[in-house]
């Protein structure tokens, strides 16, 4: 089976990658500038959206979210 974990991104990637603070990290993800993945409490962004979204191309702004039973 595939490893997707490694093909996602969390806020506290953004905030490494843009030099930027968690409070600006979480604003950009709830911003709807590009598709996350909600799962429970944690947000998850597909690595080849938020490239393409640095890079200045169009990209899907939705949001998906994943109930978790725990």
């Amino acid at each position: 089976m595939k490893n997707y974990a490694s093909e996602v991104y969390d806020v506290s990637d953004l905030q490494k990658i843009l030099n930027i603070g968690r409070k600006q990290a979480y604003q950009l993800v709830n911003s709807n500038s590009f598709h996350t993945i909600k799962v429970g409490s944690r947000i998850k962004i597909p690595k080849a959206i938020f490239h393409a979204w640095l890079n200045g191309q169009q990209v899907a702004t939705r949001t998906i979210q994943l109930n978790t039973l725990n």
